[in-house]
């Protein structure tokens, strides 16, 4: 085992704040999630991340120095979602241990993580993995934060905290984005090499369309992309609501420029999937006393700003020949290159596994996807899917709070950057992990309460 330097740097802010208190640890756990291709301690050739590594100290934090385990266990029991992800996680441990020993055999998968023993297509006989029992850590970690971040987001301080922490987030990422951007040539580049000591394969320098792809602090573009993706949904929606306007509009237009920039297919076919979430909820943010000059102006704006786009296109030939052809190599052509070939097998795999293992699974963690619908249905089976839908229903899509103020504003941020970052999952998410930052939203989206209560007060 050893500790890597941004581990060494997690150790030391992570002291820090619990000298300080819960509310810069809860800030700083939200940040670490954007260090998505670093390891802060290694074992062997197996890493664990900064948001993981640092998922300890707010463990130490909320339920012993600075916090009341009595009130985080209270308030994840009385939460319905809460039921429903315990169960996905009890379900995705049980049937990823034994599916993989009582099925061994009789399927062929396209294991999640290399192995030694694959076939040229990547295929091997079912059979235990060692993804099995990392991405049961992954979903037990998931668990845990959300129901830290469930209990902490319930007091009016705390509520603020993980608002703020996420804030945090999208700016990290906007400025590893930009840093990456600008970085061949520079001592930015030792900068990158810090956060990028996990043992996967990094995308770094891979050009597309005559561009640089950026990945930030991620292994590939569309690690970003999903990242930003999630950025463009929180923040975007802060901005229209009128809420931490100008720091959530910067980050909100900025991240929107990267995600086309990143040259990731997955980003650019699902941004605008995003945007019309943001519209769709500009339709119903508008109007009336507590309305927002931001929403009414995306309302009337964004219609028009997409005539002038057609407009520019019909009567410039180089400009609709320019844009063409950058949508052709990154979305049109995308379907006949050799990685998506790769990926649609993997899916094809996926849902065999699916029907072979009689809807059931073939355990969390055992085969690679390309799609995060295809990674639950291969992996938890339709069980694990209708936990997470479940999950999915009550904790992120249900309306809480009292409409239009700011704890209502600030959980339908969280609920879209939620939606913004399945719709990356669902174009190229290979695992049923969906990532820290995905619970963190979620567990604000929860702690809003439904109807016109506050959030509770801090306990005694």
């Amino acid at each position: 085992m050893g500790i890597e330097p941004i581990g060494i740097v997690a150790l030391v802010i992570g002291v820090m704040c619990l000298l300080r208190g819960s509310g810069p640890t809860v800030i700083a756990f939200s940040f670490f999630p954007v260090l998505g291709g670093a390891a802060a301690l290694l074992f062997g050739s197996t890493g664990i991340q900064p948001g993981h590594f640092f998922l300890g100290f707010l463990l130490l934090s909320t339920l012993w120095l600075h916090g009341n385990p009595s009130f985080v266990i209270d308030r994840a029991l009385r939460s319905q979602p809460f039921v429903w992800l315990t169960l996905l996680v009890v379900y995705g441990v049980f049937i990823g241990y034994f599916a993989p020993r009582l099925l061994q055999d009789t399927m062929t998968i396209v294991p999640l993580g290399a192995d030694a023993s694959a076939g040229i297509n990547g295929t091997i006989p079912l059979g235990p993995v060692s993804g099995n029992f990392t991405q049961a850590v992954y979903l037990v970690a998931d668990l845990v934060t959300f129901s830290l971040i469930l209990a902490i987001a319930s007091t009016p301080q705390g509520f603020r905290h993980v608002v703020i922490g996420l804030l945090g987030f999208g700016a990290a990422n906007v400025f590893f984005g930009l840093a990456d951007l600008v970085s061949p040539g520079t001592p930015l580049v030792d900068l990158f090499a810090y956060i990028r000591n996990a043992s996967y394969t990094f995308h770094a320098d891979e050009l597309v369309a005559g561009m640089r792809r950026i990945i930030g602090s991620w292994p590939e573009a569309s690690a970003f992309a999903g990242a930003s993706m999630a950025v463009v949904g929180y923040c975007g929606t802060l901005w229209i609501c009128g809420r931490h306007s100008k720091v959530s509009g910067i980050l909100f237009l900025v991240s929107c420029v990267l995600i086309v920039r990143s040259t990731s297919s997955g980003g650019i076919a699902g941004l605008p999937i995003c945007l019309a979430i943001l519209y769709a909820t500009s339709l119903f943010r508008c109007g009336g006393s507590t309305g927002t000059r931001a929403s009414l102006a995306v309302v009337l704006a964004f219609p028009l700003a997409a005539l002038l786009f057609v407009f520019v296109l019909i009567l410039s030939d180089d400009v609709y020949r320019q844009v063409y052809d950058f949508v052709d190599i990154t979305i049109l052509s995308k379907p006949t290159s050799l990685s998506a070939l790769e990926r649609g097998s993997w899916n094809a795999s996926g849902i065999s596994n699916f029907f072979d293992s009689y809807g059931l699974g073939v355990g969390l963690g055992t085969v690679r996807t390309s799609s995060f619908a295809v990674a639950l249905l291969s992996n938890v089976g339709v069980p694990g899917t209708l936990f997470f839908l479940l999950f999915l229903l009550t904790g992120v899509h249900l309306p809480r709070g009292t409409p239009r103020s700011y704890e209502a504003d600030v959980g339908l941020a969280a609920r879209n950057g939620c939606l913004c970052l399945i719709v990356g999952s669902l174009i190229s998410g290979s695992t049923v992990d969906l990532g820290l930052i995905f619970f963190v939203m979620a567990g604000l989206r929860s702690a809003v309460p439904r109807g016109g209560r506050a959030p509770a007060p801090l306990p005694a």
